[in-house]
């Protein structure tokens, strides 16, 4: 057998196969030898049918079958001892004039090469690394909505601009069915009016065009997702099903020990420092997001690359339950690249910084997550057996590594980005980083 490539481009090869008679003719022996005492010709007895005949009846089909066999392996093994670095797999290129009874068979196969590239990961950039506090407005928000969430509720009969309103916001077209409770000072005042002097079983319809300060709370109050919430603009139905009024919990050290354990808080001012150390914790997480999402895209626009686009679209077409047209496979690509492009980034940077995923940095990213999870449901001190055994779970789960992996990755590239891209640090309140994540 005779395997090459042959060179199109950079991205592009084709691996060229000539298969000849003695590549395949003992295992195509073999099997008709198998066939022979299970044969059924008419006018023979099973199992007396001429070697002939049976060759004539299966003879074709077997050496095709065959010939796929010998051509697959040796296609696998020319890949890894040429250790090729594909994009997809291998496409059997089509001839209309394939003979299968000549003396060599010929295959083709069209493949699609990761491109080489460098990166450069301490150039000039212009990205920025917020710093988001949590000022005064929000503090003082957050305590006015710990003391109406632990204060008592008070059964209304209609609407007041104080009551908090439990309803389900429904659009059926959009699919929205998500039942929650709402405080009326929640929506802008336009819409807030409309539900003044409503009651249990009114329905209340309003715009989602400036429902809220912040079109974000869209995802909160409505289920929609991100991509959906800017520019949303259709009319969803309010069914009010209760309406409260609320007398404010007391702010006393019953309720502080209650929020935060035993003697852990004291006093107004420590609660004020405690739901700001808190939700600045939060900001942190969601500023690095906004980072390496930042990062990601001045990387895949300053690392230029061809990709084997063509090869690519094609192998779309054949990938997945469902085969997709030329049509679909085109839009298809057209969504899936920038993120194929960070795929290689990604892999080049991590490659190129030594950076390694063990199973005890998995353990140890997993084991962090489960604590967290736990204090927030009130278990801040789980001893390390329960933390572990809980740990050994979720590891015993193929997608939840896959997912936590892919996680881990992502913590190790930020704290590379972090050293290397040398990015500006900036200072801004929640508002102000809300604005320059969103453009809002």
């Amino acid at each position: 057998m005779d395997i090459k490539r042959v060179a199109i481009d950079a991205v592009n090869e084709t691996i060229v196969m000539n298969v000849v008679h003695m590549d395949y003719k003992g295992q195509v022996a073999k099997r008709i030898n198998e066939k022979m005492p299970l044969a059924q010709v008419k006018g023979f007895r099973k199992g007396q049918v001429p070697k002939d005949l049976v060759e004539k009846q299966y003879g074709k089909s077997v050496k095709q079958e065959e010939v796929k066999k010998v051509v697959d392996l040796a296609l696998e093994r020319y890949i890894q001892s040429e250790r090729l670095n594909l994009l997809g797999t291998p496409l059997p290129k089509e001839n209309p004039n394939f003979n299968w009874d000549a003396e060599e068979l010929t295959f083709e196969f069209e493949i699609g090469l990761v491109p080489n590239f460098e990166i450069d990961l301490e150039a000039k950039n212009n990205i920025v690394k917020y710093i988001v506090t949590a000022d005064d407005k929000l503090i003082d928000g957050q305590v006015e909505r710990i003391q109406k969430q632990f204060g008592k509720p008070i059964p209304q009969d209609k609407v007041e601009a104080d009551s908090d309103l439990t309803g389900t916001f429904t659009n059926e077209e959009k699919g929205i069915s998500n039942t929650t409770t709402i405080s009326v000072s929640t929506f802008n005042k336009k819409a807030g009016d409309k539900f003044i002097g409503k009651k249990v079983g009114d329905v209340v319809t309003v715009s989602t065009k400036g429902l809220f300060e912040d079109d974000h709370q869209l995802m909160d109050y409505l289920k929609v997702s991100h991509d959906d919430v800017h520019g949303l603009d259709i009319e969803v139905n309010f069914t009010i099903e209760a309406i409260n009024g609320a007398e404010l919990a007391e702010l006393n050290q019953e309720l502080f020990d209650r929020l935060f354990g035993e003697g852990k808080v004291a006093s107004l001012d420590e609660l004020k420092a405690k739901i700001k150390e808190d939700a600045e914790a939060q900001f942190a997480q969601q500023a690095d997001q906004k980072l390496l999402l930042d990062v990601q895209d001045f990387l895949i626009e300053n690392t230029k690359f061809d990709l084997p686009a063509e090869f690519l679209k094609k192998w779309l077409q054949t990938v997945g339950e469902k085969k997709l047209s030329a049509e679909e496979a085109e839009v298809e690509y057209a969504r899936s690249e920038k993120g194929l492009r960070f795929q290689l980034i990604e892999g080049k940077a991590m490659a190129q910084s030594n950076i390694q995923i063990t199973f005890e940095d998995l353990k140890e990213f997993t084991s962090n997550a489960i604590r967290q999870q736990m204090a927030q449901f009130g278990q801040t001190n789980p001893t390390e057996e329960e933390v572990q055994g809980i740990v050994a779970r979720v590891l015993s789960n193929q997608e939840e590594v896959k997912r936590l992996s892919e996680q881990v990755v992502a913590a190790k590239l930020l704290d590379l980005f972090k050293e290397k891209a040398n990015p500006t640090t900036k200072e801004v309140t929640y508002e102000e980083f809300i604005a320059a994540s969103y453009g809002e």
